[in-house]
Order: C-alpha cells, then sequence, then structure tokens
C-alpha cells in the first residue's frame, strides 16, 4: 500500500445543498489536521481549488495541515480557467503530469 493522497474536485462533500456541502468539506479538513494519520498530499482540481485561495472558508484548516506536513497542490490549469492563479494561498500549483503519476504510485481518495 502506497502513501494516500486526497483529491479533492470541489468545494463541498456530496451531492445535494451547496451550503451543507461547504460545511461539511470545511470541517472533514478541521478534522483531518486534528487526526492523528494524514494523506501525503491533497491534490485539489477544478473547483476544488476555490478552497486553497482568497475567500475560501476551509483556509485555515488547509494551511494546518501544511504546516503538519501535507503537500497541498492546485491543479495550475483549474486555478487559470477560474482566474485564481495570483489568489492561491496555501500550497502549489501542479500540472497533471504530477496528478497522473500520484493517482499511478499511490493510492487515491476522491472526495
Amino acid at each position: 500500500m502506497g502513501p494516500k493522497v486526497f483529491l479533492i474536485q470541489s468545494e463541498g462533500l456530496g451531492r445535494g445543498d451547496d451550503t451543507l456541502g461547504a460545511m461539511l468539506m470545511a470541517n472533514f479538513l478541521r478534522l483531518l489536521g486534528e487526526n492523528k494519520e494524514k494523506p501525503a498530499s491533497i491534490m485539489l482540481w477544478n473547483a476544488g481549488v476555490r478552497l486553497a485561495c482568497e475567500g475560501s472558508k476551509a483556509i485555515e484548516h488547509l494551511k494546518r495541515l501544511a504546516e503538519q506536513g501535507v503537500e497541498i497542490l492546485a491543479c495550475t490549469t483549474c486555478l487559470e480557467y477560474f482566474d485564481l492563479a495570483d489568489k492561491l494561498l496555501v500550497g502549489k500549483p501542479t500540472t497533471m503530469v504530477k496528478t497522473i503519476e500520484s493517482i499511478l504510485s499511490c493510492d487515491i481518495v476522491s472526495l
């Protein structure tokens, strides 16, 4: 079993109510920061990149995870698409090549 990578695709958890989904995501990231075990990295793509940018309600939770050694990676294409490249507050931009390498070499948990 390889290192775990969490792949986050949106700003919220689950489908249905967006407000509830955002609350669930913030709570998930907060509790993950309090958990003993952590993923090696969190990869953000599509609307998930917004979690690591200005205005995110989850930014402090991601900062805490980064301080605890979790690598936070945000899809460069997604940041550019949403015009957020200069608004990234935690983590670093990444490429699709890095994402593919992680998918092929790590245990991926898709959220």
